[in-house]
């Protein structure tokens, strides 16, 4: 992915917030309002369901089945190899950002588990460490500074985002050491390798879920933009938030999502 895509990539993501900051908010004598306001501010719908729809097709005709092919192919073994293998490679990125958060000690997990899983675990195939290490982006750590999240948004592939954790994305893809190692070592490409093999094996450990969600759903789009920022709360919240309102996006094989129980 050249520079200059990004920086333009970003300067759109700029200009939307712009746009969609031109949508009046209710006042503060409308404290009910504001809060139906805050759950479904989506300034840019129209365009967020074509794009919402476009992702679908895509999904229907490539990324499903490739993933049933995944699946059926691998045994869970070899999946969960490969999901270590990827989550492996994130610690120095997750550890950059709990930081950033002021979370030393999730830091410092976030190393252990990558220097023993690297060495010990075999290049990180083998979660010898079992730390338990947390996902953190920049998009969390924006959150944590008190940044707004700005309006939703679905992005052609990338699908449900906002303002906020798009822009944080492009950072971590810079800021990311795995990345940048690669890219000196005319590895360009590893970033691409890495975000295609972590949606296939995503996708093939979601299947039945998905299906499930979208047969119950009066209405798929705002079904699963209610989910997404439901779940991105409970991740910048470190899962202290109401257990109670929060469903479990972390998928385990094949299992539909349940809402947390008290």
């Amino acid at each position: 992915m050249k520079l200059s895509l990004i920086l333009k990539f970003v300067a759109a993501i700029g200009l939307l917030a712009l746009v969609a900051g031109c949508a009046k908010a209710p006042g503060e004598d409308a404290k009910p309002k504001q809060v139906m306001y805050q759950e479904v501010y989506d300034p840019l719908e129209p365009m967020n369901r074509y794009f919402f729809d476009v992702n679908y097709a895509l999904d229907a005709l490539f990324l499903k089945p490739v993933s049933e092919i995944y699946r059926g192919v691998l045994p869970l073994g070899v999946r969960d190899s490969v999901r270590n293998f990827l989550t492996n490679l994130s610690q120095p990125i997750y550890l950059i950002n709990n930081l950033l958060q002021g979370e030393v000690n999730k830091a410092g997990d976030n190393m252990g588990a990558f220097f023993i899983n690297t060495f010990m675990g075999v290049g990180g195939l083998f979660d010898v460490a079992q730390l338990n290490t947390s996902e953190e982006d920049m998009g969390q750590t924006f959150a944590v500074w008190g940044v707004p999240e700005g309006p939703y948004l679905v992005i052609p592939l990338l699908g449900p985002n906002t303002t906020r954790e798009a822009v944080g994305g492009v950072i971590d893809y810079f800021a990311d050491p795995v990345n940048e190692i690669a890219r000196k070592n005319d590895l360009d490409n590893l970033g691409i390798y890495r975000f295609v093999l972590s949606g296939i094996d995503a996708r093939s450990r979601s299947i039945e879920a998905l299906d499930e969600i979208e047969k119950n759903s009066i209405d798929f789009y705002a079904t699963i933009r209610s989910l997404y920022r439901q779940n991105r709360a409970n991740l910048i919240l470190n899962g202290k938030g109401n257990p109670a309102q929060l469903p479990d996006m972390t998928f385990d094989e094949d299992e539909a999502p349940q809402t947390k129980k008290n």
